[in-house]
């Protein structure tokens, strides 16, 4: 008996492999096309959504970001990213930032340039003002869409790869207690694939508009609990809103939650090793039924160093 089931199991765990495989593909061709990545540690990413935030620090920064969703599932969307900050004087900031994400057939580089300037409204208030300039380099594998069973227009049969600049805005306005952040961080929209009723073609990215802000409160001592949220508006795409909570005991070691509305819950650890070096970890899962145990969820790194 035993020697009869192991091969059906092993049958069974392929074509649950298989189903999973192609039901992500769907799902992220149809949300990379609407949305970029996400990222539980955003309140620590900021540049990458607004440039504003570049230079907010009272020293430079370098933080190392690495994204593995849906782990198990071969082709799974990835990501990494690298951040830096500098303030440059009282009023400039200057920061780089580096994208890199592969979606199944997709992969692209984006490349940014964030130059800051700020103003004081008050003894406790001041207001930056952000430009981004980037460049990205879009690839996708179309020859790959057949291993899936997507179908494709013609027209992909000769797609090449596409070098894009673009631009975006934002601000940031800063207090001790609570910031809020506005940007976009791409406003224009250039070439990528998409999916709709199983055939993939080319369309248009889409601009992406971020509103955050967060407030902590402090309960005495070294102890204290920062709050954000975060809303992501796409056009022709569903409102995404997160919520995070972080404990913050003594700037030494924080833990926190996020609720990302109708769609994932994750926890977060983040550790401050000594010498202005932070590292953290945090595990996403979904909260949708016909992802969920299809899975291994979502691990994200991070890694952050003062200068």
């Amino acid at each position: 008996m035993q020697k009869n089931f192991q091969p059906k199991t092993k049958t069974m765990n392929i074509f649950k492999t298989t189903i999973a495989s192609i039901s992500f593909l769907f799902l992220a061709i149809g949300l990379s096309a609407q949305q970029d990545p996400n990222y539980s540690f955003y309140r620590y990413n900021m540049s990458l959504y607004n440039p504003a935030f570049t230079g907010s620090s009272e020293a430079g920064q370098l933080s190392l970001g690495l994204r593995s969703q849906w782990a198990g599932v071969e082709g799974a969307p990835e990501s990494q990213s690298a951040i830096f900050g500098i303030p440059l004087g009282k009023r400039l900031g200057l920061g780089v930032s580096v994208l890199n994400d592969r979606t199944f057939i997709e992969n692209q580089t984006w490349i940014g340039v964030d130059v800051s300037y700020n103003i004081r409204l008050d003894e406790n208030h001041l207001l930056y003002f952000g430009i981004k300039g980037s460049t990205n380099s879009y690839n996708a594998n179309t020859r790959g869409l057949v291993t899936y069973g997507v179908g494709q227009d013609m027209a992909l049969m000769d797609y090449k790869s596409r070098f894009t600049p673009n631009i975006g805005a934002g601000l940031y306005l800063k207090h001790e207690r609570y910031f809020i952040s506005l940007s976009v961080p791409k406003l224009l929209t250039p070439d990528r694939l998409q999916e709709s009723n199983g055939n993939a073609f080319l369309s248009e990215d889409r601009a992406h508009t971020y509103l955050s802000g967060g407030y902590n409160f402090d309960f005495g001592g070294t102890f204290n609990l920062q709050t954000m949220t975060m809303l992501r508006y796409v056009d022709a795409a569903p409102l995404s809103i997160e919520f995070t909570g972080i404990l913050d005991f003594g700037k030494r070691f924080n833990i926190g939650a996020s609720y990302r509305y109708d769609e994932s819950i994750s926890g977060l650890l983040l550790f401050n090793i000594g010498n202005k070096f932070d590292i953290g970890y945090a595990y996403e899962t979904p909260l949708q039924s016909s992802i969920r145990g299809m899975e291994n969820g979502t691990h994200e790194l991070f890694m952050r160093l003062g200068l």
